[in-house]
């Protein structure tokens, strides 16, 4: 008799889930609440769970703040995904939250993933959470046979490896769909002049404009950060050269190199350009689930929870990006995009003799990463990982907060951070209890200027989360006094640093 709350991470994994969910329990009344629908449809849904009508409520990470009454069990998928994050206006996670939830009303709530976050893996291991196992696949088929396509001994055509093109065009005469996985949108990463070195930088952000080829109107400049556009120029704007080239690929331009390499095949594309358009995704997912698409080329929005019935083969390009970043999450995501995307292979239709495969383009084949992906060895991998986080004082061993600050001025910005540190050195000196404290000097971000604003962070470090919200608690009352001209805000267990 009570209801039970399904969070799912993107919008385009609710209508599979629904119809699953309506297969498994067609006497049950649904709501979907996420931010896709129409005012009408989520106020409907809203009102469904709050008065006890729906039984079974399905969202993203908003639901999660949707009153349930008789709230008796919350499941959690994909729970490692960043996009239970809110970043814009008010921030929380939803996981956290949705783990306080169960935690105040003392009911069941289940962390579904094939790669938990290090911190959920950790409590499981310490026994704060029950570990359970799924050793095989629901359906008993087999899981998809993992390799690596070293990049240094073949040559490519338009970034495909040979061993690459030959399996798309078995795959493809054998019936059977494919994956392409490029974590980059547009049609190329940056444009260049080759005359001068001239490339398309944002004027705004200190990033680059993306090319991307858009139906109607060809190609423009976006920016990714602040999303303003520009024509593409017909001449480079320092030299006047004429020959400006694209550099990279994204999902756009390996779309269009599939046209010319597999002409036959029904390509579709899926994205984040895609996905904005009103049911534009869950038309692709379901002409791919009725067999009408060949080839699907895409993001992450892919990797996660498909459960694509003829899929027999996952091509992974550029899978090199995370491997030297300098943020230490960097291989723990790349770990859990590739294992989730190779898990969109060989789910029913192909049989235990005939498995399906995933090839992995790489330029360092050696990398321990690809031994722990090829076993499907999610466990030595968190081993390798926790034992290298512990060794050098990160998280889950350590917490941490980041004070993010933006102004138009980086003297103004600076400035605050600066005065930030020095309240948190005289709270440490006056109280020996934040002495365990560790607060660093601030630095510019990574994207130092997004939309005209300069960006830096201050990171705080802490081995106990008591002391440190102890501090942060007394730090904030004293920052709010604080007069300056930078905006500020506070991400506790930030994701990116």
């Amino acid at each position: 008799g009570g209801q039970v709350l399904l969070l799912v991470p993107e919008i385009g994994l609710t209508p599979q889930l629904l119809r699953a969910v309506q297969n498994r329990f067609p006497d049950r009344t649904i709501a979907v609440l996420h931010s896709g629908l129409t005012d009408a449809k989520r106020a409907a849904a809203w009102l469904a769970a709050a008065d006890q009508h729906a039984q079974i409520i399905i969202g993203t990470r908003l639901a999660v703040l949707t009153p349930i009454p008789h709230l008796k069990g919350i499941v959690v998928d994909e729970e490692h995904d960043a996009s239970y994050r809110q970043m814009d206006g008010v921030h929380y996670s939803a996981r956290d939250l949705a783990i306080a939830r169960a935690s105040m009303l003392s009911i069941p709530i289940v962390l579904g993933s094939a790669t938990p976050s290090m911190e959920t893996w950790l409590a499981a291991k310490r026994g704060r959470y029950q570990l359970l196992r799924l050793a095989e696949r629901a359906t008993g088929a087999a899981l998809p046979t993992i390799q690596t396509v070293s990049l240094r001994d073949q040559k490519t055509e338009s970034g495909f490896s040979q061993t690459a093109i030959v399996a798309l065009k078995a795959n493809l005469a054998a019936g059977k769909q494919s994956l392409v996985f490029i974590n980059r949108r547009g049609f190329a990463p940056v444009l260049q002049c080759n005359a001068c070195g001239w490339v398309s930088k944002c004027d705004a952000c200190s990033a680059f404009r993306v090319l991307h080829r858009q139906p109607r109107i060809g190609y423009r400049l976006i920016c990714h950060h602040c999303t303003s556009q520009r024509p593409v120029p017909r001449q480079c704007p320092d030299c006047g050269d004429v020959d400006l080239q694209p550099l990279g690929r994204g999902t756009q331009r390996v779309e269009e190199i599939l046209a010319t390499l597999l002409p036959e095949a029904r390509i579709a594309r899926l994205d984040r350009d895609v996905s904005t358009k009103a049911g534009q995704a869950e038309l692709i997912i379901q002409a791919a689930h009725a067999g009408e698409i060949d080839i699907l080329v895409g993001t992450q929005i892919l990797a996660k929870g498909h459960d694509f019935q003829r899929l027999g083969l996952v091509v992974v390009m550029d899978a090199d990006q995370g491997l030297f970043s300098s943020d230490f999450r960097a291989p723990e995501r790349l770990f859990a995009n590739l294992m989730q995307v190779a898990g969109r292979a060989g789910r029913a239709a192909i049989s235990r003799e005939q498995k399906a495969r995933v090839l992995v383009q790489t330029r360092y084949p050696d990398h321990p990463i690809f031994a722990s992906l090829i076993a499907h060895d999610f466990d030595g991998f968190a081993k390798t990982t926790l034992a290298e986080r512990e060794g050098n004082e990160l998280p889950p061993f350590k917490f941490q907060a980041l004070l993010k600050a933006q102004a138009r001025s980086i003297e103004d910005v600076m400035g605050l951070l600066q005065t930030a540190l020095q309240l948190g050195n005289t709270m440490q000196a006056r109280n020996a209890a934040y002495e365990a404290m560790r607060l660093y000097q601030p630095i510019p971000m990574p994207v130092a200027r997004i939309a005209n604003l300069d960006r830096a962070q201050l990171l705080i470090e802490c081995a106990s989360r008591k002391i440190l919200h102890e501090f942060l608690r007394e730090w904030l009352q004293q920052l709010r006094a604080t007069k300056s001209k930078a905006r500020w805000q506070l991400e506790v267990d930030p994701l990116e640093i």
